[in-house]
């Protein structure tokens, strides 16, 4: 995300969509209420009676954000509200939508923007690592690039490794295709590092295979199985911790882990709504976190707007929050504990 200008005293912001990860951090920081600015496209009526015409033309305008809607489908995120500026053409008022694709410019206002919201506008801002994950055995292997939000799979190849004691020898070396397909994609994606793990030895083969030329990227690891869940496993290995210190998912992994010891423990934590809230209102949070799940469905069932509020304190205060991707691991176990927890300074 390349970031124009910012004016936090008059609440202003303007941005450029550099990627699609800047979409999921803009639908998270974009709230009912602001200001949106950017082009769209309207359909408008030219001329009268029968020689009307029914024409598309693009404008600038300024919508107060009702619906937020993100989808990485089409990689679009979608802001609908009422028009309050535009040409004097243009019916104030009347509904319409801003779509914000790579490669656009939006001016952001707000009433006030909160630490967080600050803290990740700077976030997506800043250089981004990607690193190229592969995990495998003797015949399987997931390769994924890490995002700002999680994890994208870039493909689960299967194959067979040539075995000494067959008579008759595969024609194929799976770990020769996988090299070639690690390659391409770290040509495509330019990844930081390229991170190997397996059970066993099946690292150290095909690492025999990769390219010299990217060699200097590879960092080697271990993992327990060739799974979804192998891939935050391997985030949390102690040789990759200096590697991975700039991921997001590495960080947001280390958060929920530090959680939950402390669950266990029965000490500084806490989860669920309406403990968390209690912790809130008594000042005892350190560090609050929440999942998009929960948000989307505190809004539906109308409780966010009591939870924004007590956050905006919060923030206010100093106190630092994260809202974690729903769709990677450390956000399915939060939605485990009801979408809501806190780490706390001390114990109520």
């Amino acid at each position: 995300m390349q970031l124009i200008s910012q004016d936090y005293k008059q609440g202003i912001v303007r941005l450029k969509v550099e990627n699609r990860d800047d979409q999921w951090y803009l639908s998270h920081i974009i709230e009912e209420g602001d200001l949106v600015k950017g082009k769209t496209t309207r359909k408008i009526k030219i001329g009268e009676g029968e020689n009307a015409k029914v024409a598309k033309k693009t404008f600038v305008l300024g919508i107060k954000a009702e619906k937020i809607e993100l989808d990485p489908a089409n990689s679009t995120l979608r802001i609908n509200g009422r028009i309050k500026e535009g040409p004097d053409d243009l019916p104030k008022d009347s509904y319409q939508a801003i779509s914000l694709d790579v490669g656009d410019e939006c001016t952001i206002t707000k009433q006030t923007w909160l630490g967080f919201q600050k803290k990740r506008l700077k976030e997506a801002s800043k250089k981004q690592f990607q690193y190229l994950l592969c995990v495998l055995d003797r015949e399987n292997a997931i390769l994924a690039l890490t995002t700002k939000s999680g994890f994208e799979t870039l493909s689960t190849p299967s194959g067979t490794v040539p075995k000494k004691n067959r008579e008759i020898q595969n024609t194929k070396d799976f770990y020769a295709d996988l090299s070639e397909m690690i390659t391409q994609y770290a040509t495509r994606y330019k990844p930081e590092k390229i991170i190997l793990a397996s059970p066993a030895f099946y690292k150290d083969e095909l690492a025999k295979k990769i390219d010299r030329t990217l060699f200097k990227k590879v960092v080697l690891a271990t993992c327990s199985s060739v799974t979804q869940n192998a891939l935050q496993e391997v985030l949390l290995r102690p040789e990759l911790k200096a590697v991975l210190q700039d991921s997001r998912s590495h960080q947001e992994q280390m958060l929920i882990e530090k959680l939950l010891v402390q669950i266990k423990k029965e000490a500084l934590a806490t989860y669920g709504f309406e403990q968390t809230t209690v912790a809130l209102d008594a000042g005892a949070i350190s560090t609050l976190i929440l999942t998009e799940k929960f948000i989307e469905e505190s809004k539906k069932n109308q409780t966010y707007t009591q939870l924004d509020e007590k956050m905006k304190i919060f923030d206010k205060q100093g106190g630092e929050i994260h809202i974690i991707s729903s769709d990677n691991e450390p956000g399915k176990k939060v939605d485990g504990l009801g979408g809501i927890a806190a780490l706390l300074r001390y114990k109520l």
